[in-house]
């Protein structure tokens, strides 16, 4: 089966979305998702979405505060670029419904986090992502041009080479094969254009506050079809996440720090100010470190965020969110302090892009978490990840109808089926879970927040062990969306170490305690790898 559009867009977050409302208007649209098109990072997104939208900001300001909390690996013309495209972006976000808290004066209420300068964060009190996927997804359905398909899986990428069986140069992407999961059957989507905004890649580690859809699907499948992967040592690890055996890492909005929350040991002490002159307000590696730091030298399972001196009132308004699910845990933050630790959060790496979002693999676009942009350099600044989201898929829309406009349809070589060879039904599934839960634990234990060289060497020999067994497995055995997600947890797993003993420095999330110091003469620059055919 062969389904063909003009536009084909991986992943229903707002990177996604809001390419696939840029471009509805001159072509026809097909989305995949994985799962239904609301279970993404996006809509899990708490804090806000960081703009310089008041008087006493400025773009230098949200420019030197990236570049400073980037390590000064960011790119600068990108950072620049994405700074002043952000109040756009924000009109946008507006017109397309989103509804940002406003204060009394019918103003909007913006708030402050860890490293920022000024308050710049708008938001929606603290479900800020899930008004944005709300308001977006309205809008999806009511464009005629947009196809959506639910719980379908990518599978692997199709490129000209693969679709022709022969070498080509200038290799293309044409699109994705697809497991329909409830039909169990491959489907081959074909289109002009492909745009991966597929998320992040949490679910590599045992620990994180990403939903279960955060496998690394993008960056995985761009990789095996050719494209150039960077900077995928730079995994960040939110410094507060519910500390509670029945949460699912739920995590607290860096927003709580913003307003003014402290972190404490658990004899009260706050300790902070040992490690930054910001405080609880320092850059996200940073405060991951000290915690980590902190439960390790006094034996603890967590440290404690407390912002009790606020009034309950104002708790309850400002964070309902938050303060409903602590509460259903037995933890009232208007009254106690919330037990926290670090969980894998973002990746500020993946698929390397250039301005446009466009990868080294031609009409191949991946916008949001999937892509490697150079806003973030060695650690992303709060909130900013929804603006990037934001305006890499305008850029990348205004440079995909470009090339559409360019190209004739009749140009690109037919797509053949998909072929399942000799594969059978397994009935080994629990090969899948034991390995899942093995590159998981491995990357925790030893591709964590600190690292070292015998750690990384160790994670890589278990990894490619597991590799090979999955490869095994893949060519065995008919597809599954289990056995889709291990190959791609493991793709990145491995590709994380890579990166990780390649950066012979400390920069931002990446500290190794074999090289402690931070090297500007020969680590300012990107780790890129790109798989060898």
């Amino acid at each position: 089966m062969r389904i063909i559009s003009d536009f084909l867009v991986i992943g229903s977050g707002i990177a996604g979305l809001s390419y696939a409302l840029k471009v509805a208007e001159h072509g026809t649209v097909t989305i995949v998702t994985k799962r239904e098109i609301s279970e993404t990072a996006t809509n899990l997104a708490q804090g806000g979405i960081a703009s310089v939208f008041s008087d006493e900001d400025s773009f230098e300001e949200h420019i030197r505060d990236t570049m400073v909390a980037g390590v000064f690996l960011s790119r600068e013309e990108i950072v620049r670029e994405v700074v002043e495209a952000g109040p756009g972006a924000i009109h946008d976000l507006i017109d397309w419904g989103v509804q940002f808290s406003r204060k009394d004066d019918d103003s909007y209420d913006l708030t402050r986090e860890g490293g920022h300068s000024q308050r710049r964060i708008l938001h929606a009190k603290d479900v800020t992502g899930r008004e944005i996927e709300r308001a977006l997804i309205e809008a999806i359905g009511k464009h005629p041009n947009i196809t959506l398909y639910e719980n379908h899986i990518a599978i692997d990428l199709i490129t000209e080479t693969k679709a022709t069986q022969k070498y080509c140069p200038l290799n293309r992407c044409l699109g994705a094969y697809v497991l329909d999961i409830g039909a169990n059957e491959v489907i081959a989507f074909g289109a002009a254009m492909t745009v991966l905004a597929t998320g992040g890649a949490g679910k590599v580690y045992l620990y994180t506050c990403n939903p279960d859809v955060a496998t690394g699907d993008g960056v995985a499948m761009a990789y095996r079809a050719g494209a150039s992967v960077a900077n995928m040592e730079f995994m960040q690890f939110h410094p507060t996440t519910l500390y509670h055996p029945l949460a699912k890492s739920f995590l607290i909005s860096e927003a709580v720090r913003g307003e003014g929350a402290i972190l404490k040991r658990r004899d009260g002490t706050a300790f902070m100010s040992n490690y930054h002159e910001l405080r609880d307000l320092a850059p996200r590696d940073i405060v991951a470190r000290a915690i980590d730091n902190e439960m390790k030298v006094h034996g603890d399972d967590c440290v404690f965020l407390d912002i009790t001196f606020e009034g309950a009132d104002y708790i309850r308004d400002r964070f309902p969110n938050i303060y409903e699910t602590c509460l259903s845990y037995g933890i009232d933050m208007t009254k106690e302090p919330i037990p926290v630790v670090p969980a894998a959060h973002y990746l500020c790496g993946g698929v390397q892009v250039d301005s446009h979002g466009e990868s080294d693999l031609k009409n191949l676009f991946v916008i949001g978490e999937a892509s490697c942009t150079g806003l973030h350099g060695a650690n992303r600044l709060a909130s900013n990840s929804l603006l990037e989201g934001v305006v890499y898929g305008d850029l990348a829309a205004k440079r995909s109808l470009e090339r559409l406009a360019a190209e004739h349809r009749s140009d690109f070589p037919a797509i053949p089926p998909w072929d399942c060879g000799r594969a059978t039904n397994s009935d080994e599934e629990v090969v899948v879970a034991h390995n899942w839960d093995e590159i998981r634990r491995c990357m925790w234990n030893y591709v964590g927040i600190v690292r070292s060289n015998k750690r990384l060497v160790r994670a890589l020999r278990r990894i490619q062990m597991i590799q090979e067994e999955i490869t095994d497995y893949y060519w065995d055995f008919l597809i599954t969306s289990d056995l889709i997600e291990l190959r791609n947890i493991a793709t990145v797993a491995e590709l994380i170490v890579r990166c990780a003993l390649e950066r012979r420095e400390s920069r931002g999330l990446h500290y190794n305690i074999d090289y402690p110091e931070r090297d500007d003469v020969h680590w300012q620059r990107d780790t890129v790898i790109r798989k060898s055919f």
